[in-house]
């Protein structure tokens, strides 16, 4: 399993905000190029986002069905494409106002989940930091702080 974390010095109905937020996701969802409704209502259970992947001149069509919705904590995602299918939990935690969000994912089937080994995750974690860094800078930018907050970040 690829586990990474990541502090966004926003409260967690920031983070909400954004996870909910469909056309959102390719903006976050490092290696999602363009996005839309499949099912349902996002991120209700059972709901769904169509996605694809561009590799080069290829294109990779795939969707993510919500498997868990539990606002304000916990979100699992399962990610369908192709060549497997991933399970994505985030977790999101308030942390002295700010958020901590721990995204945890492994392959479920397929490609992945026949190769899944130290290499792959290492791989995934690579995927995360920058997924995890994109979510950061959405979240702050969508939601500023209020004037005089900054400072009490370095106090």
């Amino acid at each position: 399993m690829a586990i990474r974390y990541q502090l966004i010095r926003r409260p967690p109905a920031a983070v909400w905000k954004v996870l909910e937020e469909p056309s959102c996701y390719a903006d976050w969802v490092v290696g999602t190029h363009e996005t839309a409704p499949r099912e349902g209502n996002w991120p209700e259970l059972g709901s769904s986002l169509a996605y694809n992947i561009k590799l080069g001149p290829c294109r990779v069509d795939g969707y993510t069905v919500v498997r868990r919705y539990e606002p304000p904590r916990c979100l699992e995602l399962e990610a369908r494409a192709p060549f497997g299918n991933a399970r994505i939990a985030i977790d999101v935690r308030d942390w002295g106002g700010d958020s901590l969000v721990i995204v945890d994912e492994h392959p479920l089937s397929g490609l992945g989940g026949k190769l899944h080994n130290v290499v792959l995750d290492a791989v995934i974690q690579l995927r995360h930091r920058d997924m995890l860094g994109r979510l950061a800078k959405l979240v702050e930018r969508l939601s500023p702080r209020p004037p005089g907050a900054e400072e009490a970040d370095h106090e």
